[in-house]
């Protein structure tokens, strides 16, 4: 254990491995199977101190001290200040405890405080801007849930005010925030809302600008995030489109500057791919047909593999000099992996298609050119 922690029943656990017991669902003591009365976990500050002890007596033989574990912050300290409502430095203590762990935020994430925060960031004074800045970026790093999202997407005002801090706020650390709290709203809303959301003016532009800020990764990633996030919904896609998202996040994913966020960025190439323009778009975006087949073509492996090669099957398409360029970049062996690996069935039955498409450009004496054996459906 490094963080012991004692649960209702008076069993005591290590923090990591309750708190992943209750996440999945289960309502009982591991040990005794009673119900738990509630989730409050409490430190077993003996227990912490006998093992710090243990270690340094034993640092001879290599172990190393644990550290005193931050513990997270009180429920109440966070329902005292979200009752404070839109006070300045009540929402910059809410902010700093945000930031300073997963812990925090995780007791932070409770309907009564997002529904309060909601409330704070979309206030409509004049007095309170700086206020609701804050809160919008305490909501950017703690979520939003379905009534949350309801609230802010139902709302064409709060949808405006939105779309307003994405473009025209002061600061780059502000627009971004506000691209989060686009994502965690989209993410957490119906098809319908989410079309809605994609529609409203300014919001795919201002996103498609965060995912051009290559010099700052944050941007980039909650850009990438949000972009994903809303292309979920197919009304959503020729607005991207048009707002130039398929060029950004084709140039990204050319760059290698995704931010840690391939999979989404190639999962939103291969849908704006099948989009009006699209195609051509994200070929333009990348740097021209054979450095997009290269970007797509190296990108095909691990998560992303399955998206690189349905956006490849886009861009090669009809285009016989750019399946040529596939298989001298290496999209064969690549593909051939993703067949005979572990790989989902959809993401296989992708990998049959660019295989069969791109068979033309095979070198003739390559004996895979005369085999079926991979090419059949599975």
């Amino acid at each position: 254990m490094r963080d012991p922690v004692t649960v209702s029943t008076g069993q005591t656990y290590d923090r990591s491995s309750i708190e992943s017991w209750v996440a999945t669902g289960n309502t009982t003591c591991p040990v005794t199977r009673a119900p738990l009365a509630d989730h409050t976990l409490i430190p077993n500050h003996t227990l912490r101190r006998l093992i710090q002890e243990w270690c340094v007596a034993h640092r001879s033989m290599g172990v190393e001290r644990i550290p005193t574990p931050k513990q997270p912050a009180d429920p109440d300290l966070v329902r005292s200040l979200v009752a404070q409502g839109p006070v300045l430095p009540a929402t910059r203590r809410l902010r700093a405890l945000a930031r300073e762990s997963d812990k925090n935020r995780l007791v932070m994430a409770t309907r009564e405080t997002r529904a309060a925060l909601v409330e704070v960031a979309f206030g409509s004074g004049s007095d309170e801007e700086e206020v609701a800045a804050e809160a919008m970026a305490v909501l950017a790093l703690v979520g939003l849930g379905e009534a949350e999202a309801a609230e802010v997407v139902g709302r064409e005002d709060r949808v405006a005010r939105l779309a307003k801090a994405l473009n025209g706020a002061a600061s780059l650390e502000a627009r971004v925030n506000a691209g989060a709290v686009v994502e965690a709203a989209a993410s957490a809303s119906s098809a319908e809302a989410r079309a809605a959301l994609g529609g409203a003016d300014g919001v795919m532009e201002g996103l498609v600008a965060l995912v051009d800020e290559k010099a700052h990764a944050r941007a980039v990633r909650v850009g990438i995030r949000a972009l994903f996030a809303l292309c979920l919904a197919r009304e959503n896609r020729a607005r991207a489109v048009a707002a130039g998202a398929a060029s950004a996040l084709a140039r990204r994913v050319a760059d290698g500057s995704a931010a840690g966020e391939p999979e989404r960025a190639l999962a939103a190439v291969e849908r704006l791919c099948r989009a009006e323009g699209g195609r051509d778009a994200v070929v333009a975006g990348a740097g021209g047909g054979q450095a997009a087949v290269r970007a797509l073509v190296r990108a095909m492996s691990g998560r992303a593999a399955e998206h690189a090669a349905g956006a490849l099957v886009a861009v090669v398409g009809g285009a016989e000099a750019l399946q040529a360029e596939a298989v001298r970049a290496g999209a064969m062996s690549q593909l051939l992996l993703m067949v005979q690996g572990g790989c989902s069935d959809r993401a296989k039955r992708k990998a049959q298609h660019l295989l069969k498409l791109l068979r033309a450009a095979w070198p003739a004496n390559d004996c895979i050119a005369n085999s079926d054996d991979f090419l059949q459906p599975y």
